[in-house]
Parts: structure tokens; sequence; C-alpha cells
């Protein structure tokens, strides 16, 4: 069985959390989510949400893929050197991790976007090309084990591919 974790902060964009946490699961794959500590978490519009495990007792080499909602909650994961490191480890065992909206953010502290072609939200685009990506602008973009995408509606294209990179894994 797969095993896929999905992060978790204050001031997620709940559409992003809740509509990848789901599908997930429908694929029959373990989904856990992971969060800077175990907590009550609220998201943009107030819906409330708890980690199923903390980034303390977290290692990357128990999971399958990484999936990185958007909202304001990237900009703290930044923050972490903990949840940057787990995101760095994920990458450098070419396992697939999904970003979405402001996500990216995340990838960028992680060092694991120069020369890659991401997308994400478009006030966000000067911070992906400053730290060398090849911002493309499109809704979903795929490169190597990196998948990005720009906001809700462009969803469907990500977990689609997301879960065919996932599922192509040996």
């Amino acid at each position: 069985m797969k095993k896929v974790a999905i992060l978790l902060e204050n001031f997620i964009e709940e559409v992003e959390f809740i509509y990848p946490y789901y599908r997930l699961k429908e694929e029959g794959w373990k989904v856990e989510i992971i969060a800077p500590e175990i907590k009550e978490y609220k998201g943009k519009n107030g819906l409330k949400f708890k980690p199923d495990k903390s980034i303390e007792e977290t290692k990357a080499e128990n999971y399958d893929a990484l999936f990185i909602p958007g909202g304001y909650a990237p900009d703290r994961w930044r923050r972490n050197k903990k949840i940057i490191e787990f995101v760095r480890k994920m990458y450098q065992a070419n396992k697939p991790i999904a970003a979405i909206c402001h996500g990216p953010w995340l990838l960028i502290s992680a060092g694991i976007v120069k020369n890659k072609k991401v997308t994400g939200f478009f006030s966000i685009a000067e911070d992906l090309k400053n730290a060398g990506a090849i911002y493309t602008n499109k809704p979903f973009e795929k490169d190597g084990n990196i998948l990005t995408a720009t906001d809700p509606k462009s969803m469907p294209l990500l977990l689609k591919e997301f879960i065919k990179t996932i599922k192509d894994l040996k």
C-alpha cells in the first residue's frame, strides 16, 4: 500500500487540503497529515483539522509521496527547518512532490527548484524565478518528481498526474 504525506498548518487553503486528502484515500492509499506539532489547526475559512503526526516523528523514508497545499500555510512551513529538511529528503529520494498555489514557496526554501519548470500562484512568480526556477505560468507543470499547479481550478490536472506518478513507482 502506498503511503502519502500531506502537510497541515494554520491558514491552509482548505480545498487544496481536503480534495487531495480524500482523492488519495480513494486510491486505497494511507494518507497521513503531517504538521509542525500535534494540535488543532484552522484553515483560511475557519475549518479545523488535526494532524496524524508531528514533523518530529516523521521520516521521509516512510512515505512514497508528498502533497503540499497552498494558502498562507506555506509561509509558515518555510520557517520550520524540520519541514524544509523533510521536503528536501523526499526530493533527494526521487519521491513525487506536488505543490499548489503558494506551496512552491516551500520548494524554494528546500532548495529544489533551480533549473526546474514550475508554476504556482502568480504572486510568487518572481520568488520562483529568483530561486532559479523556470516559471511557466501554466495551470499545471511537471518536471521530474516535482509537480506544481496554480490554484484550485488546476487541481484535477495536478491530482491526475500525481496519482499516475505514484502508481508508476516501483
